[in-house]
């Protein structure tokens, strides 16, 4: 007979729970990549912002509580309730990307209580997890307050290291190269293979051959579950991604900042930014123009573009006398991919002439660098709609600030903002913000059919406020010209100047403004 001492018995439990914390690590990992997938998604599909932030996080901390006392019951039953647990939340997490993706897709109405319930059910089964790892860390022990009081640390070491990992992991691994859908997918797989290690290592000692055996096929077959979604994921996507867009889409890419979508549909091809429309080459040319043309003054000879990565703005410039410098400054590298591949034909490949120097970077980064060589007789921003705290900083006083200190003495800026018409408020608000950065501010506005009427804000420093121009020498225009600016510089009473308190960073107002729309 095999005489065990109780040194080896005490080695033995060491190594079941250093396995345990291990699963601690892996599960609180897949807990925190859940919560950032749902954030994720709320940004992309419906916009995300502070207010779905807030529900997300705070909705998933209380479901945390709730399910760390619905758990107290199954105490008894710790081992085979946590492997219960952990194949669920596999399930419910590793198809919450898909889920939402396509409820979003085919039943618009329904997705903000899918999400909610998503993070209500993430959240119970995540704070299950605690508890139900105190019992097994504490099974057949004798503990005294100190001895508690480390395994607890324990415990909690594990699970924050846990969540730090997957912190990093969903960020820079997980949605970029394998996207939403595949990436919860994939943490679920993760999620499973933790469950399976507390099985074998940990249900074998304490459940009947016949209760392990049945653990195994239930993870078995989420497993089996999760591979199916991972294998048709692909399809999934198109398809849900496909019903969101009227005509067909030709180019996609999901990118840390934003989901790029193209479409095109006999001569329309169509850009989209999270879902928001950013051009239609059936009346582009009014929008660009209006942005672009008021700008140049007496005849500006550098520009520097802040935004505008579809390279349209650039087109334009690029046909105007005089103009030997172009600086176009966008965050996101695959926009500008796509201007110079897919979206060729509608910038005339304006992105790869010498006199045009691509910058890729934050714009409010760049402008607080170094200012030598950073002297434009014109600055257009070509920025998308603050409709997020991320955007909102770009229209803040700091950041018309930053831009003067660009321009060269008498230097023009232009800043799209918005309809006077559908976003009355935010449009007003710009036009407040930029004058409270110390420029003496013209508002202006045109139709854009696909936009509706569409507003401008034409800006200098100084007391006077700029006369809307043609430059001299302007080529021949489809839409814009001296009559046209003329009289895109008068208001009707409906949508008239009001006086608004300016957007900060602070207080990005202008985001909350956005949120409103029409009022």
């Amino acid at each position: 007979m095999t005489h065990v001492t109780p040194r080896v018995v005490a080695a033995a439990s060491g190594r079941w729970r250093a396995v345990l914390l291990a699963a601690v690590a892996a599960c609180a990992a897949c807990g925190i990549v859940y919560e950032l997938a749902l954030l994720t998604l709320s940004a992309s599909l419906d916009g995300g912002g502070i207010v779905a932030t807030s529900l997300i996080v705070a909705g998933y901390i209380a479901a945390l509580g709730a399910g760390a006392l619905l758990v107290k019951p199954l105490l008894a039953h710790a081992a085979i309730t946590f492997v219960a647990v952990e194949a669920l939340l596999s399930i419910v997490g590793g198809l919450s990307a898909a889920t939402l993706y396509a409820v979003f897709a085919f039943i618009d109405d329904e997705s903000t209580w899918v999400l909610a319930v998503g993070t209500a059910l993430i959240g119970g089964l995540v704070g299950a997890e605690v508890p139900l790892l105190m019992t097994l860390l504490q099974r057949g022990r004798t503990l005294g307050a100190a001895d508690t009081g480390r395994t607890l640390a324990n415990l909690n070491a594990a699970d924050y290291l846990g969540a730090l990992l997957g912190g990093l992991v969903w960020p820079f691994f997980l949605l970029p190269q394998l996207g939403m859908i595949r990436g919860a997918a994939a943490t679920g797989v993760i999620n499973l293979a933790a469950a399976a290690v507390v099985a074998v290592f940990l249900l074998r000692r304490v459940v009947s051959p016949r209760q392990l055996a049945s653990a195994l096929c239930a993870l078995g077959l989420a497993l089996a579950l999760l591979t199916t979604l991972l294998v048709r994921s692909h399809d999934i996507e198109t398809t849900s991604r496909q019903r969101l867009y009227a005509d067909p889409i030709i180019a996609y890419r999901h990118t840390p900042y934003q989901e790029i979508v193209v479409t095109r549909r006999g001569a329309d091809m169509r850009l989209y930014l999270d879902g928001g429309l950013q051009f239609s080459t059936r009346d582009e040319y009014r929008y660009t123009e209006s942005l672009v043309y008021p700008a140049l003054g007496a005849g500006a000879h550098s520009v520097l573009v802040l935004g505008g990565g579809d390279g349209l703005c650039a087109r334009e410039l690029l046909r105007q006398p005089g103009v030997q410098r172009i600086v176009q400054v966008e965050l996101d590298p695959a926009v500008i991919d796509l201007a110079r591949t897919t979206m060729r034909e509608a910038n005339g490949g304006s992105l790869d002439n010498p006199r045009v120097d691509v910058v890729i970077g934050d714009a409010m980064t760049w402008l607080r660098g170094p200012v030598a060589d950073r002297s434009f007789d014109a600055v257009i921003v070509d920025l998308p709609d603050p409709d997020t705290p991320a955007l909102g900083r770009l229209y803040s006083t700091e950041f018309y600030a930053l831009v003067a200190r660009a321009l060269a003495p008498g230097g023009l800026m232009v800043v799209q903002s918005g309809s006077p018409f559908s976003t009355p408020t935010a449009f007003w608000r710009t036009v407040s913000t930029v004058r409270a950065a110390g420029y003496a501010v013209t508002p202006y506005h045109v139709h854009v059919p696909t936009f509706g009427d569409w507003g401008f804000a034409l800006a200098r420093r100084g007391p006077a406020p700029p006369v809307p121009t043609m430059p001299p020498n302007a080529p021949p225009l489809r839409f814009l010209n001296q009559q046209v600016l003329d009289a895109a510089t008068v208001f009707s009473s409906d949508t008239g100047p009001r006086p608004l308190e300016p957007s900060t960073l602070e207080n990005p107002r202008i985001v909350e403004d956005m949120r409103h729309g029409y009022d």
